[in-house]
């Protein structure tokens, strides 16, 4: 496949001695824009991430500590979320591809494993200080690609200085909460979470900076298809270790069956509708990007669930069968009316508009019924059903 249709930047001049690529903003209409190699390994490292997220909140739940357990959980994936999100965005408007742009990434990289090695602490102890740490390196990373995009002048560059500044400024107070005692501390986050998602918000409004819908909306499914992936290895991998210590492998066996009809259900339902179409103003993209939390979220703790409903099965776990089938079925519900909300709503017609929401609040009944998945299944299946007659799934460009 040629090179610019795996979505490198077209080749451009170096310049100097260090032989580096002006970062100028890409065309938002480039013909043949996809997610380039570099984002595909970016993503690598978040899998670690979300993947001891997800354990992490498996204890957690299995232990009993459940507002604790999603409590800790909410805060480490927002870390991941707007760390993969800020990066994906800034791709979009200026990958330039060159050797400063790949090392400054690979950086970001580096940071994300710190940040992931400090998950447990969280979940145990409460305590971020690694975490943090990661974090800022990963942000601070950010920092340096955003003032090598000043350069590009215009109402580009100033956004780019806005985003300068502003994620340096809060990765300082980041650092500084580290030193408050555990009460200002948990307020500090709310305040520091609050600036964070104000940035973009403030920078955007002082210049703007240009975004390629159908880059953009890519990336999202792709880290969409990670998550969902998680999903099933991890319950791949909860069934293997349970069918050790079962005698009768026939609701194992089910589970597995039925996991996978529920997750290729959500998969369906997330690739229905046109994403791009969702994104065309300042303020569609921000509800959109933002929004995705909520999906990407429900997505990586759906891991969670599906391992504390096989627990349960195996006769492991503190949580009764029905709260522990609310671990899975919480998650998928706030996926698929997350994905309605944002991408499928202004798309479908009403018998699409309601099929779906209706789809998403009735598999919270599921934990009444002493087969898990069952009527989950079921719901998802017939909701695929309603997409494939309303709609001739092809995209509208």
């Amino acid at each position: 496949m040629p090179e610019a249709q795996q979505g490198a930047p077209r080749p451009l001049r170096t310049t100097g001695r260090a032989r580096l690529v002006p970062m100028r903003p890409r065309d938002p209409h480039e013909q043949g824009r996809a997610a380039s190699t570099l984002e595909l390994f970016f993503d690598l490292v978040f899998v670690v991430a979300v993947s001891i997220a997800s354990v992490q909140l498996h204890h957690a739940l299995a232990e009993g500590h459940v507002g604790q357990g999603i409590l800790g959980y909410a805060i480490v994936f927002f870390g991941i979320w707007w760390a993969w999100m800020n990066f994906s965005w800034f791709a979009t408007s200026f990958d330039n591809d060159d050797w400063l742009y790949r090392v400054l990434t690979i950086l970001q990289m580096g940071g994300v494993l710190v940040f992931a090695s400090g998950i447990p602490a969280v979940f145990e102890r409460y305590d971020f200080t690694v975490l943090i740490i990661g974090y800022v390196v990963m942000r601070l990373a950010m920092v340096a690609q955003w003032l090598r995009a000043t350069r590009s002048g215009g109402v580009a560059g100033r956004a780019a200085w806005s985003y300068a500044t502003g994620i340096a400024v809060v990765q300082a107070l980041w650092l500084i909460t580290l030193l408050l005692p555990s009460p200002a501390f948990q307020i500090a986050q709310v305040i520091m979470i609050g600036a964070e998602i104000a940035v973009p918000i403030i920078a955007e409004r002082i210049g703007n900076t240009p975004w390629h819908p159908h880059h953009i909306t890519e990336r999202y499914g792709l880290f969409v298809l990670i998550l969902l992936g998680e999903s099933l290895l991890g319950s791949a991998n909860a069934i293997v270790e349970a069918l050790g210590h079962t005698k009768d492998p026939a609701p194992l066996i089910s589970l597995a069956a039925l996991t996978l009809i529920t997750t290729a259900s959500l998969w369906w339902l997330y690739f229905w509708p046109p994403h791009h179409h969702a994104i065309r103003t300042f303020a569609s993209s921000l509800a959109y990007g933002y929004g995705h939390y909520l999906i990407f979220a429900a997505a990586g703790a759906l891991s969670a669930g599906i391992e504390i409903e096989i627990g349960v099965l195996a006769g492991h776990g503190e949580l009764h069968p029905p709260l522990a089938s609310f671990a899975y079925t919480v998650p998928v519900a706030v996926f698929v009316i997350g994905v309605w909300a944002l991408a499928i709503r202004p798309h479908g017609d009403i018998w699409v508009n309601v099929a779906v929401p209706l789809a998403g609040l009735a598999v919270l009944i599921d934990p009444v019924i002493p087969i898990p998945f069952a009527l989950t299944s079921v719901i998802l299946a017939l909701m695929i059903a309603v997409l494939v007659w309303r709609r001739p799934q092809r995209r509208l460009e």
